[in-house]
């Protein structure tokens, strides 16, 4: 038995130096490897994880971009005891809450959209198009068009209402209760054709025989949708959840070209304030601080999201 022993483990040696000591060709093939993907991974360190760590440092200092680095001054969390008193950045961070809202509505809009479309109307190509072209277009130009729309005299949308009998519309964009308003309504526009072509390849991935099971049993429309495409495109919705929460707290050009923030920072977000504190008031420390917060804010959301799937998305 001991002589077996020993040959098994002197062959279980041999194996194991045999599986360290690689072929010339595993070598250069591991090589090869390394130098495809070094690229990539040199683009992931300079302009992802190295910036990500200056800002963290950056966040902990009191710095403006004109001066010398030699007058960098450590603050600690100074900055971030700062926001917590910013009356600025409170109301951004209030209006980025507001502004996920529309997530859910261009989600619920984009579904309905996709259903009918999907089902019941003819030319199903040209409305897919029509509908997907605000979303490919450029987001200046939109802006200006709708800068246009909601014009506060000239406007076909006020002329419209007026002609409805409405004497005092609102005067959207230019008005501090309207102006978040306004721009949320733009963004629900933009958004709707990326969801409804995403919903839409959702939904033919359904197979046919569960809503031909469910008819057999008696279930009405609302019943098929309920029980079946709903949950079926779960993984869809989570899809769509995911990047248009992020999306919501990464606006704007819309807040750049139409409002700039106002009035009286009513339609001011956390990008926008980060954006006008580092590149117009040149305080990089503060603005890092701004953007470790967002950063964090939507880790926290993206994480939260992870944990909920497994509760409503089926795979």
């Amino acid at each position: 038995m001991s002589i077996q022993t020993e040959k098994l483990s002197a062959t279980s040696k041999s194996a194991r130096l045999r599986k360290k000591q690689k072929s010339p060709l595993e070598k250069n093939e591991h090589i090869a490897g390394w130098l495809f993907v070094a690229p990539m991974l040199i683009g992931v360190f300079m302009f992802v994880l190295l910036p990500i760590a200056a800002t963290f440092v950056l966040s902990m200092t009191d710095w403006k971009f004109v001066q010398n680095m030699d007058q960098l001054k450590w603050v600690g969390f100074g900055n971030f005891t700062d926001l917590m008193s910013d009356r600025v950045f409170l109301k951004s961070l209030l209006n980025n809450g507001i502004f996920l809202l529309t997530v859910p509505i261009c989600m619920a809009i984009s579904l309905l959209l996709a259903v009918v479309i999907d089902k019941s109307v003819y030319m199903k190509s040209y409305f897919k198009v029509a509908f997907f072209m605000p979303y490919i277009s450029s987001v200046v130009a939109i802006a200006v068009v709708w800068q246009v729309l909601f014009h506060p005299s000239a406007g076909p949308i006020n002329q419209t209402l007026m002609a409805l009998g409405i004497d005092n519309p609102p005067t959207w964009i230019a008005d501090p209760n309207f102006s978040l308003i306004s721009v949320m309504l733009i963004q629900i526009w933009i958004s709707v054709g990326f969801n409804l072509i995403v919903y839409i390849a959702g939904l033919q991935a359904i197979p046919k025989q569960l809503y031909e099971a469910a008819e057999m049993d008696g279930a009405n429309g609302w019943d098929k949708f309920r029980k079946i495409t709903f949950p079926m495109v779960s993984p869809t919705s989570f899809f769509l959840l995911i990047t248009g929460v992020i999306a919501s707290f990464k606006v704007f050009d819309l807040i750049a070209v139409l409002t700039k923030g106002g009035p009286m920072h009513s339609s001011s977000v956390l990008v926008w304030h980060l954006y006008d504190t580092a590149f117009v008031n040149l305080d990089i420390g503060y603005s890092s601080a701004m953007a470790m917060v967002l950063f964090v804010i939507v880790f926290l959301i993206t994480i939260i999201q992870w944990i909920g799937q497994k509760k409503w998305v089926n795979y």
